[in-house]
């Protein structure tokens, strides 16, 4: 057990017990991210594109289609921001199948520290990648006529954070007891795509028909994209206030986590081929 010795000291149980391991897992899902440079390009590059093509090709519809003046390029960018969110917290989270094939996470389950420990360090790893991406391409925002300021920056930095880390721990509860990327994958087409499908994302709350309607309200990721709406577009109607949204977000935050230490103490991982 060299490499567990290494990785969490004996005396951590003891000190530091939650903190230190937690810390240290953090710390490897930063490194490996970053080392994969292709990665990187690609969970900017797919929304940046997806929004450029979608926004410059529906613009004038959707002017037409509503009493905004507004260019669905600049309707498009708070979505453009969660998705990118949400496709670094899905990649990262892929790191919990990886580490079993390579039986990291086994060395790590039989070290002597507590589960919340593993929990709190993989989610924390990908909710800080998943939020500076985002952070990172808020400098689009000045092409599409929005103007920060030192409150709604950080207020968007906080709402940015709380989708982040309920993503992030929702792909870990999902990743956790899985073996297989493509299952993995599969889940995520058939779930957590089409929650920012119906987030408000793509299309106004107000102008969806009722049963959609009904689908975005207990959608807790419609309550994100709304708050950046109306953060990066003061002038423009907002379904909530910034409050009301923050106070979903970190429920929904609070409940993923629980969620995905639930999921991790439950089972057991299991041993590499």
């Amino acid at each position: 057990m060299a490499t567990q010795t290494a990785l969490f000291p004996v005396t951590s149980a003891a000190s530091g017990g939650l903190f230190l391991p937690a810390y240290t897992l953090w710390q490897r899902e930063l490194v490996r991210f970053y080392r994969q440079k292709a990665r990187m390009v690609g969970v900017i590059a797919s929304p940046l594109l997806f929004w450029v093509v979608l926004g410059s090709g529906f613009g004038s519809s959707f002017r037409a289609g509503t009493t905004s003046n507004q260019h669905y390029l600049d309707y498009l960018f708070p979505g453009m921001l969660t998705l990118i969110v949400l496709f670094t917290a899905i990649f990262t989270m892929m790191s919990v199948i990886e580490d079993r094939k390579e039986g990291f996470l086994l060395s790590v389950m039989v070290a002597p520290v507590p589960r919340q420990a593993i929990v709190l360090g993989k989610v924390l790893g990908g909710t800080t990648l998943a939020a500076s991406q985002g952070l990172i391409c808020l400098v689009f925002g000045p092409f599409v006529g929005v103007h920060y300021t030192l409150e709604s920056l950080l207020l968007i930095t906080l709402v940015i954070f709380l989708v982040a880390f309920s993503l992030t721990a929702l792909g870990f509860a999902i990743a956790w007891p899985m073996d297989s990327t493509a299952a993995f994958h599969g889940i995520i087409n058939l779930f957590l795509m089409p929650m920012w499908l119906l987030s408000g994302a793509l299309f106004p709350l107000s102008g969806a028909s009722s049963w959609i309607r009904l689908l975005m309200l207990v959608n807790p990721l419609t309550y994100g994209t709304d708050a950046l709406h109306g953060l990066l577009y003061p002038g423009a109607a907002s379904e909530f206030s910034v409050g009301y949204a923050l106070g979903i977000l970190g429920l929904f935050a609070l409940v993923m986590f629980g969620f995905a230490f639930m999921v991790a103490a439950r089972r057991g991982t299991k041993p590499a081929a």
